[in-house]
């Protein structure tokens, strides 16, 4: 059975290398407000709302803030040393004036502290103060670049999750493709994929099995609207449109393993492609071939994009293009660094990214190919493994 899980030693370990990488700055305590940060350093997945909810970590102690519907959650799942708690928001006194009795309580009144924002996020109606407002005599540094930084290198735990996520999200749209049929809606076909996926890996994976993920839950394969000509759109929205003979198909897989994800995109044609969609397609599949082949440590993340725009260009086919080659993924949808000229950071052993030029014409179709893949000493390894080539892509009809 796979490590379903981060260990609570890495965690451990993360925050002693964010402490190590903010030394010189004289960081006393370290207060993330961002879900993913606080999930990063605690193992406390939550679902953000009005209600406040942060991470206080100093080099000898941990603490979470929440509100007192969390509090049981809390408790079970987070890896730190205490967790205080506050009626609700708004209330008849602030949540963040319970943050400040915390800092002040663990001897932070006047300290440097790092943090990924001053105060909690304006979502879902939530106003109130700042932690300048609320300790006037402490310092603030902003250490968001360094956390960001941290979770762009994948350890063997992070890559071992992220494998596992490509394992069901490929079985995930293995359904997807089988069950495409002329004038079944994509609503029903991307359900069904997703329900027998889901339902095959809480199987096999048993009760260790968390997904640590608030929306995409479960192994998941659908089209997101990207179905015809809507498939020129590349965020298109889910229309409930029936497939059609001729279709290009622009589908999306992954599955949710411990607040880790992958991302697997294919273009699918529904019936004998015409020797256009057969054209579009091989530039697509050129395309990303050649981005793949560019990826190696060391090299600039700008790289990959100036050759697949370089062959946009030698092909007489810019006016396809739309977005950046890829970008990098763990948990979260889209992460930094990204595989777009705009982007000169260094590639590095553990970056996982995905790769997916487009090719786009308008009121035509739309063929995009993504795939997982983890920066190696040598070049890249392969994360998700689904067929590529035309033939495995063309649905019988």
């Amino acid at each position: 059975m796979p490590q379903l899980r981060i260990s609570n030693e890495e965690y451990i370990r993360r925050r002693e290398t964010l402490f190590t990488r903010l030394s010189d700055r004289n960081v006393q305590a370290i207060v993330l407000f961002q879900p993913h940060n606080v999930s990063y350093l605690t193992a406390f997945g939550f679902i953000p709302t009005e209600r406040p909810m942060a991470t206080v970590i100093t080099p000898n102690t941990s603490a979470l803030l929440v509100p007192h519907l969390e509090r049981e959650h809390a408790e079970e799942f987070a890896l730190v040393d205490r967790v205080d708690i506050y009626p609700e928001y708004p209330d008849l006194r602030h949540p963040m004036e319970f943050m400040k009795d915390l800092l002040v309580d663990l001897g932070l009144t006047s300290a440097t502290i790092g943090v990924d924002a001053e105060g909690y996020g304006q979502i879902y109606g939530y106003r109130g103060p700042r932690i300048p407002e609320l300790l006037p005599d402490a310092s603030l540094v902003n250490i968001l670049d360094d956390i960001e930084y941290m979770q762009m290198i994948n350890s063997q735990e992070e890559l071992a999750l992220i494998r596992e996520s490509c394992r069901w999200g490929n079985l995930a749209h293995t359904y997807l493709q089988e069950y495409c049929e002329v004038g079944v809606s994509e609503t029903e076909i991307s359900m069904r994929a997703s329900f027998e996926a889901t339902q095959a890996m809480i199987r096999t994976l048993g009760t260790e099995y968390r997904p640590l993920t608030f929306g995409m839950a479960t192994a998941f394969a659908g089209f997101r609207g990207q179905i015809g000509k809507a498939s020129a759109m590349p965020h298109s929205m889910t229309s409930n449109v029936k497939l059609q003979a001729g279709d290009v198909l622009v589908t999306g897989a992954s599955a949710a393993v411990w607040g880790y994800g992958s991302e697997l995109e294919r273009t699918m044609i529904m019936g004998e492609p015409t020797a256009e969609q057969a054209r579009l397609f091989n530039h697509m599949l050129e395309a990303q071939t050649l981005a793949l082949n560019t990826l190696k440590a060391g090299r600039p993340c700008s790289d990959v994009d100036k050759a697949v725009r370089r062959y946009f260009k030698d092909e007489g086919i810019e006016e396809t293009w739309r977005h950046h080659t890829g970008h990098a993924k763990s948990m979260l949808i889209h992460e930094a660094p990204f595989l777009d000229v705009g982007d000169d950071r260094m590639m590095e052993v553990g970056m996982v990214f995905t790769v997916e030029p487009g090719v786009y014409v308008p009121d035509f179709a739309g063929f995009r190919h993504s795939d997982t893949v983890a920066v190696t000493e040598d070049g890249f390894e392969w994360l998700t493994y689904y067929p590529r080539d035309l033939e495995s892509m063309t649905i019988p009809i």
